[in-house]
Parts: structure tokens; sequence; C-alpha cells
């Protein structure tokens, strides 16, 4: 998984589990594309993620020791990309990989220093993230927050995109 890592805007989203990242993350892909961005995603899984079933031919394919199955149809492609023991790459690896795009939404990758917005909901049962995480440089609630730094309703996806879209002009946003 080698190459450069080409200069993209990439903002995160964070939160526990449950507090609703990917309904924001999609909400925002959706807000940004509908101004006629082009928008990538990559979506970190705690777990053994596979998009394969067990008996189909690409999954056969992997089984067999294909390092990469690219499936492809009239629709869309896939690349599955086994890793086989080696570590699990980074998140500039993985932009790396990506087509050309205006902005790159990570959910997940808390870990990681790239800009990201923390949501939290009252719902949530852990504390905030944004406390103990200088990466995190907007928070989207449901309730009156603490942080010091721009806050947003959780539901005012197109503040939320602006505010995003405004990191494109501050270079903020690069990974």
């Amino acid at each position: 998984m080698g190459g450069a890592t080409p200069e993209v805007n990439v903002i995160g989203i964070v939160g526990w589990k449950n507090c609703g990242k990917t309904t924001l993350a999609s909400a925002l892909i959706r807000e940004l594309s509908s101004r006629g961005l082009v928008v990538n995603s990559i979506k970190h899984a705690h777990h053994a993620v596979d998009v394969d079933q067990p008996g189909t031919d690409s999954y056969k394919h992997r089984e067999a020791g294909a390092q990469e199955v690219l499936l492809a149809g009239g629709q869309r492609f896939a690349i599955m990309h086994e890793l086989r023991g080696a570590a699990e790459p980074t998140l500039k690896e993985l932009l790396a990989r990506l087509g050309p795009c205006d902005w790159v939404v990570v959910e997940g990758f808390k870990t990681d220093p790239h800009a990201k917005i923390e949501v939290h909901r009252q719902t949530c049962e852990k504390a905030p993230r944004h406390h103990d995480d200088p990466s995190i440089i907007a928070v989207a609630t449901d309730y009156p927050t603490d942080f010091d730094g721009p806050a947003f309703d959780v539901n005012d996806v197109p503040a939320i995109a602006d505010f995003v879209l405004g990191l494109e002009e501050a270079s903020m946003g690069e990974v």
C-alpha cells in the first residue's frame, strides 16, 4: 500500500458508538455532494469487516489467495484487499488509494491527528472526547456544550457544511 499521499481536504466525524456518527457523516456527504462537490469517504471499522459473502466468485478468489480482488459491474466496482497478517493501513495510505475528489469525509480514525467534528448527543452514555483531543475542531450536539470552539446543532447540516468548506479556504482540513 504505497504511493504518495495527495493533498486532499479531509474532515473527520468522530464520537462514541450509537451517538450519531454515521447519521452526520451521511448527511454531510449528501449536503456537500448536493453543492456540486466530489466527496469520497472512508469508514473505519473496529471489527473484521467483510463486504463479500461466502459462496460468491469474488469470495472464492480471495480464499484462493488473491491479495486484491476487484469486483466490477455496470453500476460500481469494489476492491477488496486482504491484509494477510500485514498491519492495518494508516489513514494516509488509505487516502492515497482514493480517486480525485474535493473532500474526504472520514468516519472513525479517532486517534489520528486530522481535523475532526465530534458528534455527541444527550443520550450518549460516555463523556465527550473534545476535552482530551485537540484535533476536534468543532462539535455537533443536541444540547448546549462547553466546547471552546464552533458548536453546531447536530441537525443543522448546511451550517456544518459551510464550516467544513471554510476549512478548505484556511487549508486546515488537509492531511
